[in-house]
């Protein structure tokens, strides 16, 4: 296991209401090796930027993680202190939020914010960081980054404000980069561009990416692995070209027949019919049963744990081997 950086296992993140406890993530584990893209995806409201939020502690309280563990390079980190957590975001884990202007604080320049970003977690004089600063910006593509880098984001356009925040993600060399819905707000041509400086600058890097995304265009061409999440479990976990090429879980299946292909001849796309449960109506049995084509008694009874097959895991009871032995 030497090879894998993060590790999850049994993720439970809850938010106490007066109507009792939501289960935003309930019990989920994967794996993301060193150097690897692993993308995560799944509709609104499947748990994508949640189980990003809890790797890096950024749970707005009162909700918590509940149960499970998430353990960085060997080191346990879900029970860290708020001190403790703090030293490791930005260092070792960094975050890419869809919409720039989160990251970027409007009153000072990007100079400012690359230099204290970089001298907060490295050792290096103010004219050094000013000089890594620059080189940063000039790597993910900025012109004239000697001149621009005294600007202030509302002097950049959107694509170029997410490769500031890019350049600022990457300042302190982290070890794992979590990009959540990093292409959303900008245009089709510009979304390539950045996802493809984000991949390329964390492979010259070494570094682990976490690509969250409900958009499965990016993930075939970006992620080495990809998670498909639904209601807040793993529904599938595996290789992206096998996931692609032959889906196992019927959402899966549903998924991958929403990317229109130059060569559909059909005029409409598959659609999954239904939506996505609240969290306070999560249906007996598994979670995707009332939307299945092939649900049957036992999917609306017993709740499926990701069962391996092949190179992948899927939660589906399609899938076990008593099933498949009565079928046959």
């Amino acid at each position: 296991m030497d090879d894998v950086l993060l590790s999850v296992r049994d993720l439970v993140v809850q938010f106490p209401t007066r109507g009792g406890i939501l289960t935003a993530l309930d019990g989920i584990s994967f794996d993301i090796k060193r150097g690897e893209v692993l993308g995560v995806v799944g509709e609104s409201g499947a748990g994508k930027s949640m189980t990003g939020a809890a790797i890096i502690g950024l749970i707005e309280p009162p909700g918590r993680i509940a149960g499970g563990q998430i353990h960085l390079d060997g080191e346990r980190i879900d029970n860290l202190s708020m001190d403790d957590m703090r030293a490791i975001r930005g260092r070792r884990i960094a975050m890419v939020f869809q919409d720039p202007l989160t990251s970027l604080n409007p009153l000072f320049t990007i100079a400012e914010q690359l230099v204290e970003t970089i001298q907060t977690h490295m050792a290096v004089s103010a004219r050094e960081a000013r000089e890594r600063s620059i080189a940063l910006l000039d790597d993910v593509g900025i012109p004239a980054a000697s001149r621009r880098i005294d600007d202030y984001p509302h002097q950049f356009s959107g694509g170029m404000r997410q490769r500031v925040v890019i350049a600022l993600a990457l300042a302190a060399e982290p070890d794992l980069v979590i990009a959540d819905e990093p292409t959303t707000a900008l245009d089709v041509s510009v979304q390539a561009q950045i996802i493809d400086v984000l991949k390329r600058l964390c492979s010259e890097r070494g570094a682990s990416v976490m690509l969250i995304t409900h958009d499965m265009g990016v993930i075939a061409e970006t992620a080495d692995r990809v998670a498909v999440l639904y209601a807040g479990r793993l529904a599938e976990i595996g290789p992206v070209r096998d996931v692609i090429k032959d889906a196992l879980h019927p959402y899966t299946h549903g998924l991958m027949g929403s990317i229109p292909t130059l060569a559909q001849e059909d005029d409409r796309l598959v659609q999954i019919p239904g939506s996505m449960p609240r969290l306070t109506d999560i249906p007996q049995g598994c979670a995707f049963n009332p939307r299945c084509d092939r649900v049957f008694d036992r999917c609306r009874i017993e709740r499926p744990e990701p069962i391996p097959h092949g190179t992948r895991q899927v939660a589906c009871w399609l899938y076990d081997e008593q099933q498949i032995k009565a079928a046959e």
